[in-house]
């Protein structure tokens, strides 16, 4: 009996080790506002003249109606509702929130991927980051080294994640794929990309494009760490576009279901993948017109929220009880996803311990 109890258990650890976490995707769109992942279209926007670039039913017949989150990200509320956890719907008391104090761009994404907020970076022109990043840490770990990859719409990726000193490929904005010798596939990403209409300048590129570059690079080469950086929410933000807005967000919705199918369709990934997806600043709520806008004069620019779904994740789905987390608790989670504990010269909040709490 004490054997047949022995190798019970010895099955069920290892069914259990069989699936943790061997890679991970990273996944952030651009200022996305919590109010609209949570609760939906916003009428008084979207009825709006100033914003809704005169398609107000458009928005309605496509995005309106009590499920109206649903509409806008149907994945994100089917799939990762039903086997992760959504967090951030303060109307419920799930908080999370930035600690830098700027709310903007450069200064969040760094308090996503090292885990600290430094204060002298207060510019989206800010010099290569010499703080250490969470990939960059991943990197330099044996069993992961050369298996890391960053994809970006905008050209701040570069000095954000200090591609030059980190030592993994980061392609941002019109960065070419494929280096000296690039496949036929990655030939025709650089021409489209290139030849492409550039409303955001040269500052930044389409999501499209990142998408696929991305894609790309996923299936053929297999990165056990990707991170993927959508920016059109963002930007058609900025541009008061709140239509254009919306079918950012569903696209990256779509995006990511496109994502997690080939990832469970794949034997490498299938099973032993985790993706984590969030923004890297809010917007304002407060006076309806600041939605457009963020930055610490903004109330309620500091106000995120994130997702995650993989083998260590309890299917919780959207969480609905008190709590207050912060951005810079990602980079270590996202490292104890795979089993690390990311340590460098400069302090490191503690991972979201409740992620990992079945």
């Amino acid at each position: 009996m004490k054997k047949i109890f022995l190798s019970a258990f010895v099955l069920m650890s290892f069914l259990t080790s069989a699936q943790k976490t061997e890679n991970i995707i990273i996944i952030t769109t651009d200022g996305l506002r919590w109010q609209e992942v949570f609760k939906g279209v916003d009428s008084e926007i979207a009825n709006d003249k100033k914003f809704n670039q005169d398609d107000e039913s458009y928005i309605r017949k496509k995005y309106k109606g009590s499920d109206s989150r649903q509409k806008i990200m149907p994945f994100f509320w089917s799939e990762i509702a039903l086997k992760g956890q959504i967090y951030g719907n303060r109307e419920l008391g799930s908080k999370v929130d930035v600690s830098n104090p700027y709310w903007f761009s450069y200064p969040g994404y760094s308090e996503i991927f090292t885990g600290n907020v430094d204060r002298k970076i207060n510019s989206n022109g800010y010099k290569p980051n010499p703080n250490i990043n969470v990939l960059e840490f991943l990197n330099k770990q044996p069993e992961l080294q050369g298996k890391i990859a960053a994809f970006g719409a905008w050209n701040a990726f570069d000095r954000i994640l200090n591609e030059e000193r980190a030592g993994f490929p980061v392609i941002s904005a019109f960065d070419k794929v494929g280096g000296n010798a690039p496949t036929a596939a990655q030939n025709l990403l650089n021409e489209m990309r290139d030849n492409s209409f550039k409303p955001f300048h040269e500052d930044e590129c389409l999501d499209v494009f990142t998408h696929y570059q991305a894609m790309d690079e996923l299936k053929n080469k297999k990165p056990k760490v990707l991170f993927i950086g959508y920016g059109e929410t963002d930007e058609w933000a900025h541009h008061s576009h709140y239509r254009s807005y919306l079918d950012a967000a569903n696209q990256v919705d779509k995006w990511i279901k496109e994502i997690w199918t080939f990832v469970q369709n794949d034997p490498q990934y299938k099973n032993k993948t985790t993706i984590f997806i969030t923004t890297d600043h809010g917007r304002g709520d407060k006076t309806k017109t600041q939605w457009t806008d963020h930055g610490a004069d903004v109330p309620g620019a500091s106000e995120i929220w994130f997702a995650a779904m993989g083998p260590e994740i309890a299917a919780k789905g959207e969480i609905k009880t008190d709590s207050q987390f912060y951005q810079k608790q990602f980079a270590q989670t996202i490292a104890k996803f795979l089993g690390y504990n990311f340590t460098t010269d400069h302090p490191v909040a503690d991972e979201v311990k409740e992620v990992f709490t079945k």
